[in-house]
Formats: structure tokens, C-alpha cells, sequence
């Protein structure tokens, strides 16, 4: 039998299907009352007291910079193993990045990196931290609090990878990823490879109101619609003399903003997938432990040890020589693996703005190795087992 195995794929129903009908036949496409819907439905789930809904996980990073006034002059650090909006929105703001090394164990970055950079700095111009929770793994907050907190530093979390996931903290309470507790902002991203999908889509969360709001009007514009936020007098915006309330058609853009909106179609299918965000998880768990069993004893392949708790697995990773080889070879017999990711400070981009070969030697060193296998929870036990097949047949 032949497949066509991509490294992941979205999961719709027929259920999320009638959602969105029934959205695209109601009275608004956009701005509407799902939006505020999913938003108070996603902010329960990971349990955080805010959630706003934006276009894609870039614009809710670079909302997060621009929300935290992100500027010239001013450092935040990132790990290079991330997608570029990690890093990207900072460069959206003038600020500049500065790419910590990761722990070669968790593939995330490594606290120990970060303190060195901050401790290292004779300037004092760093203002946060934006760790990843790649491939799902949560990054342990509480600790990088305590860091953030001696430096004077702010947190965004990029949770793109984990809605689900969560560490364990001190005392051995479960946190969830983008709850806020620990992080000043998190962001996650609706694109069809990861748990929820909406098509596009993304959502930052926050315990902070002041945040919060302005976040409202940075994602429209910069415009506001609140008697008690507007700088103008009512008679100017009535363009009338004596008028001391403000005409119902009134607005104010009070700053830069942009147009980030998601839909309300979209926010439907994101409501719909999320009543199943639970079950995608425990599927990809489920498909994690059978790769772990398959190559814990395969000398040319390196793991991550068992299923990790709190681990959302938007990816399964191992680490291989002749890993080209093994990419070629699996695309051949229908196994589109993928590599996550090409190491942010070797692109042209941030090389030609100073970061060069060597600068990050774990991080590089993985991006030599890694390779993620297909994962998502309608991947079938005989996919599975034939994508273990052709990895085991490779090296033989």
C-alpha cells in the first residue's frame, strides 16, 4: 500500500463544518459575537482572565511588542529555534534581538543562557524575554519569573506549539501554558498543523487589564468607542456648540494601530475545535509513546525520554545522522517529514545584522540532527507503523 503522510494536517468535522455555515449565514462576518465567544471560551480553557482574538499568531506577537512599547535602542532576548515571529516582532518595533542557546535535553532555551547574556550586559538596555514552547514542551515560568523579575524584564510567552500543555511548578501545581501567572503576555496561533485550527487565526492572553485594553485598540486601528477613554469634547465631536454627551457615531484613533481582526467564521471553527482540545492531545500523546517505544533502543536515533507530562506534542522530534538522508528517503516512499527549525540567527536576515556561525553551538548542533515526524491525531496506527518501518529500514 502507498501513502501520503504530511508531518501534520488539520482534523475537521462535520460538526465544525455547520459552524461555520451557521456563521457565514448569520448577521455579521466579522466583529461579531463569536469572536468575544471564543475569546471567553479559550481564556477559560488555559485560564487566564483575558483573551483577544487576532488574525495569526504574528500579528498577536507583534501586538504583544507593541503593547509592552517595544522600541530602538531596546534588547529582548529569544532562542534561535523558534519560527521567525518570535524574533520578527521585535525587529517590528526597532528593537533589537539577541538569540540565547537552548538546553540540548528540552530543545528549549536554556535559563542558564539567558542569565549569562543579562548578566553580561554593561548597557542594562534588555527589557524581556520571549521564551518558546516548541514542539509543545512547556517552558518552565516560574523559574524565568525569577529571572525576569531580578532584571527588571517583561515575559511574552510563545505558546503557539502547547494550548494544553503545561509545566508543574514549585510546589507541584499544574500550570497551564498561557495562563498568565507567570508570563505578562501569551500568544498562540490557529494555522491548520497545530491543535485548534481556524485557518488562520491567533490569540494572546493576559491577566493584565491595562494590557488588555490596549491590546482591544492597538488590533483595531488604535481606535477606541468609549464615552469614558475619548480626548476630544463632546461639542467638538457633535460639531455642535453646548453638546455635553457624545453622538452614537462617535470613535477616536488615539494611536497607531493595525487591522489584526479575525473573523467570526473563523472564530466559530476555532470554537468548535477547541471543544476537542483535550482529545487531540491525548491522541498525540498517545501517538508520541508508540514512537518513543519504536527507537528507545535504536542506537542511531536520539529521543526524548518517554511520554513527558505537560507536553502538548505539536511535534514528535528525533535526532539522526545523515539526517538529509533520511529526509530524502522518506519523502520517496510518501513520508513528508519536516525540520524545525533552521536556526533564527543563521538566516541572511540576522546574519547581515551581525549573528554569524558559532554563536549558538547547541542549538546548532540539534539543527544538524532533527527531523519531526508526522503528527496529528487522525494519523492512523498503520501511517504510524509504517512511517517507523521506513525510518528502522533506512538504517539498515
Amino acid at each position: 500500500m502507498s501513502y501520503t503522510i504530511p508531518y501534520g494536517k488539520q482534523f475537521i468535522t462535520q460538526e465544525d463544518i455547520d459552524s461555520v455555515v451557521e456563521a457565514l449565514q448569520a448577521d455579521y462576518l466579522t466583529q461579531g459575537p463569536r469572536i468575544l465567544e471564543f475569546e471567553m471560551n479559550f481564556a477559560q480553557y488555559v485560564g487566564s482572565k483575558y483573551a483577544v482574538a487576532v488574525s495569526n499568531g504574528t500579528a498577536a506577537l507583534h501586538l504583544n511588542a507593541l503593547a509592552l512599547g517595544v522600541e530602538s535602542g531596546q534588547k529582548v532576548i529569544t532562542t534561535p529555534i523558534t519560527f521567525a515571529a518570535s524574533a520578527n516582532c521585535v525587529r517590528y518595533c526597532g528593537g533589537e534581538v539577541v538569540f540565547g542557546d537552548i538546553d540540548p535535553e528540552t530543545y528549549l532555551l536554556d535559563i542558564n543562557s539567558v542569565r549569562a547574556i543579562l548578566e553580561n550586559d554593561p548597557d542594562g538596555n534588555y527589557v524581556g524575554i520571549i521564551p518558546v514552547d516548541f514542539a509543545g514542551r512547556a517552558v518552565n515560568l516560574e523559574m524565568f519569573r525569577a529571572l525576569a523579575d531580578e532584571f527588571d524584564l517583561w515575559i511574552i510567552e510563545d505558546s503557539c506549539h502547547s494550548p494544553g500543555g503545561y509545566f508543574l511548578d514549585s510546589t507541584g501545581i499544574k500550570q497551564q501554558c498561557g495562563n498568565g501567572n507567570y508570563a505578562d503576555l501569551a500568544i498562540f496561533s490557529f494555522h491548520p498543523v497545530k491543535h485548534i485550527a481556524s485557518g488562520e487565526g491567533g490569540m494572546i492572553t493576559t491577566n493584565n487589564e491595562a494590557l488588555y485594553k490596549k491590546l482591544l485598540a492597538l488590533r483595531t486601528h488604535g481606535i477606541v468607542k468609549n464615552d469614558g477613554l475619548y480626548t476630544n469634547h463632546p461639542s467638538f465631536a457633535a460639531a455642535s456648540k453646548d453638546v455635553e454627551t457624545y453622538p452614537a457615531w462617535y470613535m477616536e484613533m488615539q494611536e497607531l494601530g493595525y487591522n489584526y481582526r479575525i473573523t467570526d467564521f473563523q472564530a466559530a471553527l476555532g470554537n468548535s475545535q477547541l471543544k476537542r482540545a483535550d482529545e487531540g492531545i491525548q491522541k498525540r500523546r498517545a501517538i508520541a509513546n508508540k514512537y518513543y517505544e519504536a527507537f528507545k533502543s535504536e542506537k542511531f536515533i536520539k529521543s526524548q525520554s518517554g511520554v513527558i507530562e505537560g507536553h502538548a506534542y505539536h511535534l514528535y522530534i528525533i535526532e539522526v545522522d545523515d539526517r538529509l538522508g533520511l529526509y530524502n528517503y522518506l519523502r520517496e516512499q510518501g513520508v513528508f517529514a519536516q525540520i524545525h527549525y533552521i536556526p533564527c540567527h543563521l538566516m541572511p536576515y540576522y546574519r547581515d545584522l551581525g549573528h554569524q556561525e558559532g554563536d549558538h553551538p547547541k542549538a546548532e548542533a540539534y539543527y544538524k540532527q532533527c527531523i519531526s515526524l508526522p503528527m496529528y491525531p487522525t494519523l492512523s496506527a498503520e501511517e504510524q507503523e509504517y512511517v517507523v518501518h521506513k525510518i528502522k529500514e533506512f538504517y539498515v
